[in-house]
């Protein structure tokens, strides 16, 4: 089963369904709660989104440009080349508590597209992770940016914000880990 087209009763939905998953999370979620909670019926689901897998797809699509709008405008500078400066932005951001529900939701979409067979899951992370890594290349100096040095040392980056987001979300210990990205940010390069 295909999914309909674009309209607004379907964009109506699914940010209704998205604002669900962000209190209530994806995993094992089912179609009759859902659909009750946002005012619609499975049937409704599976004819605007093709299926289960459609619309889970669609809530991670929208999962992610959430992420990305946000990473985005927490840039300090679009045309800096001050990856620092750019790395404490995010940080900021992803340490803000108010985020926690969409970071959880991310961290859920991660990890799920690792273990899980092709589905809607598929090639999340992978593409996360080229999202991020994209993000923190524009922030490097165009002399940099395309070096094995420039590759690894946003890759490194990126691994330190990661884990300590990691960290944040289970411990809910922003202060010590942003001393800690802190730290890191002061190796980086200038």
């Amino acid at each position: 089963m295909t999914s309909t087209p674009d309209s607004a009763r379907k964009r109506e939905l699914l940010e209704a369904a998205y604002q669900y998953a962000l209190g209530n999370g994806l995993a094992d979620y089912s179609l009759r709660p859902l659909a009750a909670a946002i005012g619609t019926s499975p049937r409704v689901l599976l004819f605007l989104f093709g299926s289960k897998d459609g619309l889970t797809r669609a809530l991670l699509a929208r999962a992610r440009e959430a992420e990305l709008a946000a990473l985005a405008a927490a840039r300090p500078d679009r045309g800096s080349s001050d990856l620092a400066a750019t790395a404490r932005g995010v940080w900021a951001w992803l340490a803000d508590p108010s985020h926690r529900s969409l970071l959880a939701l991310w961290l859920e979409g991660y990890a799920r597209s690792l273990v899980s067979e092709p589905g809607p899951w598929a090639q999340f992370a992978h593409e996360t992770v080229t999202d991020w890594l994209a993000l923190l290349a524009e922030s490097q100096p165009a002399s940099r940016r395309d070096t094995a040095a420039g590759r690894d040392e946003r890759t490194l980056l990126l691994a330190v914000l990661r884990g300590s987001l990691l960290d944040v979300l289970a411990t809910g210990d922003a202060a010590r880990a942003t001393r800690a990205v802190e730290r890191h940010l002061r190796t980086l390069a200038g």
